[in-house]
């Protein structure tokens, strides 16, 4: 693949700081830049929507931006009718009858956001002590974590393939309702949806075989042939009886350029690069 041009590239960067940082910290300053950090974050969580699946986090995101539209906004752009019934139509002004919390537990949800940031910065630093024990307290109530969504992307896609066979020499693919298999199937919008198995196969294909006890376990009930289990996948290639064997392969994937597609139709290249399991059996 040919390498982006630097301005491309400088662009990029530059886009991507307003986006994840401009627009953020105009939500702290007057209602003018409160109301364009809203739109600037909605247009870019729909952007994101319509070119990915990030399953409802964009959903969510957009939810907590709505947040910034005061009172005001929404009686002008909102029906009477739902303006009646939410009992809207005031001025939002409710400093004079709740600062007295208000203004306390922000200071607080700051000074605690503060430690747990300052935690992800420095593993361990705010871990010991009094710091440590309060965000200990808070942890079950997740509303102070240290939440980020990818916040390390990979640079390749590493997919895993489960086979199946009765003899040791002849191997049937599984097919996944979701996720990258056959090369020629073109992939699919599932969001705001989060396919679980799916999900959690591209995050097996960045560990081991060995660190990841549930893929084993997955393993097993295909040689079991549990219904439940069967029921996840798209195609079931041993639907009279379980396999004997089971192993899984690991793949590298990457979209096909234009002129691939165009060439033999497939949406996907894979190379292949090795096992990812050892040959698994239930009987000797």
């Amino acid at each position: 693949m040919q390498q982006l041009p630097a301005w491309i590239k400088r662009l990029s960067v530059l886009g991507t700081f307003v986006l994840e940082i401009g627009f953020p910290l105009l939500m702290f300053g007057p209602r003018p830049l409160r109301l364009v950090a809203c739109a600037g974050i909605v247009l870019m969580q729909l952007g994101i929507f319509a070119t990915g699946n990030y399953n409802f986090f964009n959903l969510l995101t957009i939810a907590l931006a709505l947040l910034l539209i005061d009172d005001q906004l929404w009686t002008r752009v909102l029906p009477e009718v739902l303006v009646r019934w939410s009992g809207g139509g005031g001025t939002g002004a409710v400093w004079g009858a709740s600062g007295g919390v208000a203004i306390p537990l922000g200071l607080l949800l700051l000074v605690l956001s503060t430690l747990r940031f300052a935690q992800t910065l420095a593993p361990g630093a705010p871990s010991a002590g009094p710091p440590g024990v309060v965000l200990g307290w808070l942890e079950p109530v997740r509303s102070i974590n240290g939440y980020g969504l990818f916040r390390v992307m990979t640079t390749v896609r590493r997919e895993i393939v489960l086979e199946g066979s009765d003899d040791g020499v002849t191997w049937r693919a599984y097919t996944f309702k979701y996720k990258p298999g056959d090369v020629f199937r073109r992939p699919g919008f599932v969001e705001p949806h989060q396919p679980r198995l799916d999900w959690q196969m591209w995050f097996a294909a960045l560990s081991e075989y060995e660190a990841t006890p549930w893929f084993q376990g997955l393993l097993v009930r295909l040689l079991q042939g549990s219904p439940p289990v069967l029921r996840l996948l798209a195609a079931n290639p041993f639907p009279d009886h379980p396999p004997r064997y089971v192993r899984a392969l690991l793949y590298d994937y990457r979209f096909t350029s234009p002129a691939e597609r165009r060439a033999g139709g497939a949406w996907w290249t894979r190379t292949p690069l090795g096992a990812y399991s050892p040959v698994v059996s239930l009987r000797p």
